[in-house]
């Protein structure tokens, strides 16, 4: 690599690291600064190969020899900072080396026929993640996050999401009222209400497209949205636990409807 290439930065007072360590440690720094922080060679790579370009190219000081070519071409400007300056923006325990900084994509509008997901106050960013990576998987390709939900572009759920957030329309902080413009049916799973998962696919119930409900962690999903459920399915737990975590049943139900719309 030449410096023709990157900017050194050796002061921790720089304003630019000030903004990344904000990016990186505030779930909820991206709404300020419209960007979002991406850390380590699998989000970076997952990036790149759907197109998307980076803005900000970060990189360590022992890293930056060693950064493969397309990961130092791809952003539009790139710096390279001391190793320990490194370590106090991430977010990791073993910090990544590098990363890079986007642009926060513009506000979608909701798409009313697309195969959606509507997150309901679900709170904890490892299970939003793993929803999200279920979406992409199964065919989902809208998520719709009510208020209260946790932040999608917040870096743990980055990490948990695991690159499929590229392939996703995200859409926050909607209001519960903004459901009416769904073209699809709104299904609610429960674990006490409604025909089990496996009698709803046996009797083709299941419709494709849909918009599956996922509720908070504890409380289920709200009483106003479970209203506007086309149908109720429970998963049937024949183990005998009380339930089933958030991003395990996402997984299940998702994975029944993309399997009956073939």
């Amino acid at each position: 690599m030449t410096d023709l290439q990157v900017q050194h930065i050796s002061s921790r007072d720089n304003a630019l690291l000030k903004d990344l360590r904000r990016l990186a440690q505030d779930n909820t720094g991206y709404r300020k600064q419209g960007r979002f922080w991406a850390e380590g060679e699998h989000l970076v790579s997952a990036a790149l190969s759907r197109q998307v370009r980076p803005a900000l190219g970060v990189f360590s000081k022992s890293f930056w020899p060693l950064a493969p070519v397309e990961y130092a071409q791809s952003a539009i400007k790139n710096i390279v900072i001391p190793d320990s300056f490194f370590a106090t923006i991430s977010g990791l325990e073993s910090p990544a080396q590098m990363g890079f900084v986007f642009d926060l994509p513009l506000l979608a509008a909701l798409q009313p026929q697309l195969a959606s997901v509507i997150l309901d106050r679900v709170q904890d960013a490892g299970n939003v993640g793993s929803i999200l990576r279920s979406a992409s998987a199964f065919g989902f390709k809208q998520i719709i996050a009510l208020k209260g939900t946790a932040a999608l572009w917040s870096p743990k759920v980055l990490r948990a999401g695991m690159g499929a957030h590229w392939g996703l329309q995200l859409i926050e902080g909607v209001a519960l009222a903004d459901l009416a413009r769904l073209a699809v049916p709104i299904v609610v799973t429960s674990s006490h209400r409604g025909a089990c998962l496996h009698e709803a696919i046996f009797k083709q119930e299941l419709p494709m497209p849909c918009a599956w409900a996922l509720g908070h962690e504890g409380q289920g999903v709200s009483f106003e949205l479970e209203a506007l459920a086309a149908l109720h399915v429970r998963i049937a737990q024949p183990g005998g636990e009380e339930s089933l975590n958030v991003a395990a049943a996402a997984a299940i139900c998702l994975h029944a409807s993309a399997a009956a719309g073939l």
